[in-house]
């Protein structure tokens, strides 16, 4: 089992920026790769970033390349997503998930285990 929990979300005003964390707990957290997906209300969970297992590799939605970086530290068993130049469009509640898998991780079934979730709000 593995436990997430996230933080870092709150009110922020368009170009803002927020980091988020997701603290992990239970097995070795470096086995999961990491991913942060987002829900806006009224819509699909959507991908937003994924990190794997060492942190060499990154992958991110069209949405937020250029804008978004997803970072781990494995010591501290924890996962970041710098937010930069923030939209209103952003706001969502945003979730980290972990996966074993190795393929396909923009895909949220690809993920076993999932956080509550943190708010973004992004005023304009």
């Amino acid at each position: 089992q593995v436990q997430l929990v996230e933080s870092g979300g709150g009110l922020v005003q368009a170009g803002g920026s927020l980091r988020l964390s997701c603290a992990a707990s239970g097995r070795t957290f470096s086995s999961y790769a990491m991913g942060w997906f987002r829900q806006a209300p009224g819509k699909e969970r959507e991908f937003v970033a994924v990190i794997n297992y060492f942190g060499a590799n990154t992958y991110y939605s069209d949405s937020v390349k250029g804008r978004f970086t997803i970072s781990r530290d494995n010591a501290k068993n924890k996962v970041y997503l710098q937010m930069n130049s923030l939209k209103p469009e952003d706001t969502a509640v945003f979730y980290c998930a972990a996966t074993s898998k190795y393929s396909t991780l923009y895909d949220s079934r690809q993920y076993e285990y999932w956080g509550q979730g943190t708010q973004v709000t992004v005023s304009s």
